[in-house]
C-alpha cells in the first residue's frame, strides 16, 4: 500500500480500544511541534528538498515514536518511488521498529519485499500483520466499556483494515507457491496457518502441504499439521481429507478406526447432496467415501466397504479420472473378496480402462478374477 510520500499524519487520538486490540495509527496531535514541521514539508514542492527536511524532522524529534515512524515511513517511500529498494525496505524497517503493530507499514514493507523477489521477507511482514490482524477483539476489555460496545469497536476495526489484510495473506499465499523446497515450505505453511485461520486459500495451502509432505515423506509432521489445523477449523474440508488419507495408510494400531473417523466427518461436512454443492466439495466427498470403504476393507469389514465404494465412484465420475480409477479399483478388491466375481469383473474392466496408478493393479487383478472366473464355470 503506497500511500505517497509526503501524506499527511492522521491527527486523530488512540482510543483504548486500538491499544488493547494492538493495531497502531499514526497519530501526530494537531498544533504540536511535529505537526508544524510536517506542514511545512508539505508545502515544499521540491521532493529532494522534503527528502533533505524528513531527515532533518528525524532528527529533530527522535524522541517521539509515532513521528520517528512516520518519517522514516515517508523516506521509505520516496526511495521506493525512486527506485532504490534496498534503501526503502531499510526505512521501512525503522519506521516498523517505532511502530511494530501499523498494518499501513507492513503493507508498503511487503510491497517493497515483493518488488525486490525478497519471499523471505514477503513472508515475514505478511505473516505479522495477519497475527496482528487476528489479534483484534480478543485482548483484555477496557474497563467500564460494554461487551456489546468492546465487539462493535473491533468489528470495525477489521472492517477498516480488511483490504490490508486482504493484500497480506494474499502476498503470504504467493510467497509460498513460490517456493522449490519441501521443507521450507512446509515451515512456511505452518507459520501461514496460525497467521491467517479459517483462510480463503485453506484448500490450496493443504493442498501444498499434502505435496510438501509427500515429498519429505513426514508422517508424523502430517499428523501434526492436520490436528494444529483442525483445532482452529475443525470443519476444514481439506484437512480432513489429508488425516483420512493419511491415517488409512499408517500402520500404527488405531490408525486405521482414525480414517474412518475423519473420512466420515469429511463426507458430512461436504454435503455433496445439497442443491448448492460445487465441483469441491462433491468431489471431496467422492474422495472420502472412498478413503473410508478403504478403511472398512482393511478393518475387515468388506460388506460395509461395499455401499461406500458404490458411493465414492457414483459421485467420482466425471469429475476426476484418477480417483475414480482408484475407487474402481477398490470396488473390484472388495467385490472379489466377496466372490461376487461378475460384478468384480466389470468394474475392474473400467478401472483398467483408465491410464494411471492403479491401471496396472486392475489388470492385475482383472486376469486373476477372469481364471477364477473361468475356473468356475
Amino acid at each position: 500500500m503506497n500511500c505517497g510520500l509526503f501524506r499527511v499524519a492522521s491527527i486523530v487520538l488512540l482510543s483504548p480500544l486500538l491499544l488493547q486490540a494492538q493495531l497502531e495509527n499514526l497519530v501526530i496531535p494537531a498544533g504540536t511541534p511535529e505537526d508544524q514541521g510536517l506542514q511545512a514539508i508539505t508545502k515544499e514542492p521540491d521532493p529532494q528538498k522534503k527528502l533533505t527536511m524528513y531527515q532533518d524532522f528525524l532528527q529533530q524529534f527522535s524522541s517521539s515514536p509515532a513521528a520517528v515512524a512516520y518519517g522514516n515511513w515517508q523516506v521509505s517511500q520516496y526511495y521506493q518511488s525512486a527506485g532504490d529498494l534496498p534503501k526503502a525496505l531499510d526505512y521501512g524497517d525503522k519506521a516498523l521498529a517505532s511502530a511494530p503493530h501499523s498494518l499501513d507499514i507492513l503493507v508498503s514493507q511487503a510491497s517493497i519485499a515483493q518488488q525486490m523477489k525478497n519471499n523471505g521477507k514477503l513472508l515475514d511482514y505478511s505473516l505479522r500483520g495477519g497475527a496482528i490482524y487476528n489479534s483484534i477483539g480478543k485482548s483484555a476489555k477496557p474497563e467500564g466499556m460494554s461487551d456489546q460496545d468492546f465487539a462493535n469497536q473491533a468489528e470495525e476495526q477489521k472492517n477498516s483494515a480488511k483490504n490490508s489484510y486482504e493484500f497480506l495473506e494474499a502476498a503470504a499465499y504467493n510467497a509460498i507457491a513460490d517456493e522449490k523446497d519441501a521443507r521450507a515450505r512446509m515451515t512456511d505453511i505452518e507459520r501461514f496457518t496460525s497467521a491467517f485461520p479459517n483462510s480463503r486459500f485453506d484448500e490450496s495451502i493443504t493442498s501444498y502441504a499434502m505435496m510438501s509432505l509427500s515429498e519429505l515423506k513426514d508422517t508424523a509432521r502430517v499428523f501434526s499439521y492436520g490436528e494444529k489445523v483442525l483445532a482452529s477449523n475443525p470443519n476444514s474440508l481439506p484437512t480432513l481429507l489429508l488425516l483420512a488419507g493419511a491415517y488409512v495408510d499408517d500402520p500404527k494400531p488405531g490408525s486405521v478406526g482414525k480414517a474412518a473417523t475423519y473420512a466420515q466427518k469429511a463426507v458430512a461436512v461436504a454435503k455433496a447432496d445439497a442443491p448448492d454443492a460445487d465441483h469441491t466439495r462433491k468431489l471431496s466427498a467422492g474422495i472420502a467415501h472412498s478413503t473410508l470403504g478403504y478403511a472398512y476393507m482393511k478393518e475387515e469389514k468388506t460388506a460395509a466397504a461395499v455401499p461406500e465404494l458404490k458411493s465414492a465412484c457414483g459421485q467420482l465420475k466425471g469429475l476426476d479420472d484418477q480417483q475414480y480409477s482408484i475407487a474402481l479399483y477398490r470396488l473390484g478388491y472388495a467385490y472379489a473378496k466377496l466372490s461376487r466375481i461378475n460384478e468384480a469383473r466389470d468394474t475392474l474392466m473400467e478401472a483398467a480402462k483408465i491410464p494411471g496408478p492403479v491401471q496396472a493393479l486392475s489388470q492385475d487383478l482383472l486376469s486373476k478374477v477372469n481364471a477364477a472366473r473361468a475356473k468356475g464355470k
